[in-house]
């Protein structure tokens, strides 16, 4: 049910006869084990007032997001995204737990130190929120290395975003084929950047990176960490927006992802030329895109991939300025072993009676001056 709420500076989420009403609701029906309540943070009346009222566990959407976190948090980075999260979560609760503390009891100080309960626990929260900070800045001076190796390598870097649970990792599995990814349906199944190599049909090797998804009204306490796993986005070729077009609020969720995206202050050119895919279209049958550019598949069931994959190759050859060029090789020299390592090598027409070769290649503008410097003339 919708009700509505007092303005955020107000004292009390609720007016009194909305608050009346929903306990005589939630009371009166043994239907209802929880209640979640679409709000950031709850205030007055607390948690614990609201839950000795209704009778039942009361969630806010902050605490139910961050348990989903929590419980997708794989690896070390991923987990410390969300501790630093929690930091305003436990000064919060500090700040109600020493309300309530020994009124008026005892020294407020501790052992003659000089401060007080809450400010030695505001200071261990301090000590810890700059440790997280410290660890998370170790590794991400790491994975700006590793983004730097694969620019090194030339290869072009595909970011696959989209609102959580839209189908990401399956699509990706399915333009990659590695068995090792595994898909889950679920909110935030994804929470740690994973990149993953695939070819397109031109040969060409790209790396797609598999972010978190996407949510409408991102709880505050929750965004510096969300954005921070999206640094990656920033520094790759190519967007993939991927829509879940069976979800009953595909436009809204649309909406809410491109807002993010344009949010993180990323190049014109980058958002520009956005691909984006309808997904899930098996599940709604008879489906046609009214986007002009938009392409329908299944990732699931494999449909409409090959002319996904034809669309990459040509919004990644516009994208990293790579050309098709025919060049004329001695057989007998480098030139073709380095083609193979620093190009795409689509196909080699033997000229024996020249003892030479015509090479075609997708090479960036960087390899082909390379090339021409290595081997002139």
């Amino acid at each position: 049910m919708v009700v509505s709420t007092k303005s955020p500076d107000r004292k009390l989420v609720f007016g009194k006869g909305n608050f009346q009403h929903l306990t005589e609701k939630i009371r009166g029906s043994p239907d209802i084990t929880c209640v979640f309540l679409n709000v950031e943070r709850m205030a007055a009346p607390t948690k614990k007032e609201l839950e000795a009222a209704w009778g039942v566990e009361v969630f806010d959407r902050f605490t139910v997001v961050l348990h989903i976190f929590r419980c997708n948090a794989r690896t070390k980075e991923a987990r410390l995204q969300v501790a630093l999260a929690e930091i305003p979560l436990h000064r919060s609760n500090l700040k109600r737990d020493v309300a309530h503390l020994h009124r008026g009891a005892g020294s407020r100080y501790i052992m003659g130190s000089g401060e007080s309960f809450m400010q030695v626990q505001q200071r261990l929260l301090r000590e810890k929120e700059a440790k997280i900070r410290k660890a998370l800045d170790r590794l991400r001076k790491k994975r700006q290395l590793l983004r730097q190796q694969r620019t090194r390598r030339e290869f072009p870097v595909v970011s696959v975003v989209g609102y959580t649970n839209c189908g990401k990792t399956t699509l990706i599995k399915a333009l990659t084929g590695d068995a090792a990814i595994r898909p889950r349906d679920q909110l935030f199944a994804t929470l740690d950047v994973t990149a993953h190599a695939g070819a397109l049909p031109s040969r060409m090797t790209v790396l797609y990176v598999d972010t978190i998804g996407f949510l409408s009204q991102l709880p505050h306490g929750l965004i510096e960490s969300f954005s921070a796993t999206l640094e990656d986005v920033a520094h790759s070729d190519l967007i993939v927006h991927v829509r879940d077009v069976s979800h009953p609020e595909v436009e809204l969720q649309k909406r809410s992802v491109l807002s993010t995206l344009h949010s993180l202050q990323l190049p014109a050119p980058l958002l520009d030329s956005m691909v984006e895919v309808h997904n899930k279209v098996d599940l709604v049958p008879g489906y046609s895109p009214t986007e002009p550019n938009a392409v329908p598949v299944s990732a699931l069931l494999g449909h409409g991939l090959q002319e996904l994959k034809a669309e990459l190759d040509a919004a990644v050859l516009k994208a990293t300025g790579r050309q098709i060029l025919t060049l004329r090789v001695r057989l007998a020299g480098a030139q073709l072993s380095w083609l193979y390592k620093e190009a795409t090598v689509q196909d080699v027409d033997v000229i024996p009676e020249d003892g030479a070769a015509d090479v075609t290649v997708i090479i960036s503008d960087s390899a082909y001056g390379k090339f021409r410097k290595l081997f002139p003339g």
